[in-house]
């Protein structure tokens, strides 16, 4: 009997990906290693305990409930920057309330923590919030390409590092089932009831959010405004994080174009909410069409701002420090039968919180993901596998920035 073929990770993220090679991630964890880049150092004082450590083969939420019970903190009140797939390796960091009394260090060097490396210890005046993080650092095999497709995907990879590719928010982001934006728009329509519990709300409502802005972002790449800047737009600078009003007209919108087109400020979609700044001209009108078409009177999410108040992001994902190498065999997953045949590259690049990895490598690549659950072969018309659990800096949108 044949074995079945893992399911492609995000071939929605691709756009055409019907001419895009095949090429599998993730045929163990360390080919998908990553590293959190943090926004600030601890400041050495306070009753805050920031700990960075290497996990393998456990989630965020489980890692960093160890390393709470391992302290005796709370790990409610424990706090991370961003989400970190499973299937990987991966480099981040957790606060932990812990007295002054207490030292950190004693407690964790004797604590039995599987599939987790304590990095660095140190102590900090505040908790670390979700999105205190300037971006996170990747270096991924892939492997199985055809020889022959090779010299045009790293093509399209070095145009990738000079543009960008479009933002988009990868499956990840929506639920095991890629349910949970429906379960928030019956919640906000009044049909059904919401989750009782205050991250489930917030889960959910920021799939919908996500998924509104993936609307948007289909609709300028289709009429390949993607990347530039239109009157009305609000564009964010790349350098400051800073956002302003393009100008309906004059010299200064076409200033605001040659930026844009220099890649030094990319337009902004919508994560709506109460507290979310409108654009204007045609890209505000795009934008209430597709919300008005959802749910009706836009003023109904102002009742959902513990939810999500609102933000603005980059429709453009900005990709630095691009690179690639040849793949090393990985012995491992060949001695278990997992490697594919063909030629294997690693990919290396840097991304800004909130960017998924998953979306710059499938403007390339026709991604097949080895870790995700297979589909049933006891009967025919099986259900396929569920999208994978949450991967690289899946945090919750419209947190506060990052202050020391």
């Amino acid at each position: 009997m044949g074995t079945t073929a893992p399911p492609v990770a995000d071939p929605a993220a691709a756009g055409t990906s019907g001419d895009l090679p095949a090429a599998v991630l993730r045929t163990s964890p360390a080919d998908f290693v990553v590293e959190e880049i943090p926004a600030y150092a601890p400041s050495g004082r306070g009753e805050h305990v920031f700990v960075t450590f290497r996990k393998t083969g456990r989630t965020t939420p489980d890692a960093v409930r160890a390393i709470a019970l391992a302290l005796g903190a709370d790990p409610g009140a424990a706090g991370f920057a961003g989400m970190k797939d499973r299937h990987a390796v991966t480099t981040q960091t957790a606060s932990f309330q812990l007295p002054l009394a207490r030292d950190p260090e004693p407690l964790l060097a004797k604590a039995e923590l599987p599939g987790i490396e304590i990095l660095a210890v140190a102590r900090h005046d505040h908790k670390l919030k979700p999105g205190h993080l300037i971006g996170n650092r990747f270096r991924i095999a892939l492997r199985g390409i055809d020889p022959a497709a090779l010299p045009l995907a790293e093509r399209r990879l070095a145009e990738i590092g000079r543009a960008g590719v479009p933002n988009a928010f990868g499956p990840q982001r929506f639920g095991r089932g890629g349910d949970n934006p429906e379960r928030a728009l019956a919640w906000i329509a009044g049909r059904e009831r919401g989750p009782r519990d205050k991250r489930e709300q917030r889960l959910i409502f920021s799939a919908l959010q996500s998924r509104w802005f993936n609307e948007v972002l289909a609709r300028r790449e289709a009429d390949g405004t993607w990347s530039a800047v239109l009157p009305g737009d609000l564009a964010k600078k790349r350098d400051s994080g800073g956002l302003f009003l393009v100008p309906l007209e004059g010299p200064e919108l076409d200033d605001a174009a040659a930026r844009a087109r220099a890649g030094a400020i990319s337009a902004t979609g919508p994560m709506f909410g109460r507290k979310m700044r409108w654009p204007e001209g045609a890209p505000g009108a795009l934008e209430r069409e597709i919300l008005t078409a959802a749910i009706g009177d836009p003023r109904k999410l102002d009742a959902f701002a513990h939810a999500g108040e609102g933000t603005r992001r980059p429709l453009r994902l900005e990709v630095d420090d691009l690179a690639v190498s040849a793949a090393e065999e990985d012995t491992g997953a060949a001695r278990a039968g997992q490697t594919a045949a063909g030629h294997g590259i690693v990919v290396s690049f840097v991304l800004p919180k909130g960017g998924y990895a998953t979306t710059v490598l499938g403007r390339a690549f026709r991604l097949v993901d080895a870790s995700a659950p297979q589909p049933s072969a006891s009967r025919e018309g099986a259900a396929s596998a569920p999208a994978p659990e949450p991967e690289e800096d899946a945090v919750e949108e419209g947190q506060p920035g990052a202050e020391p």
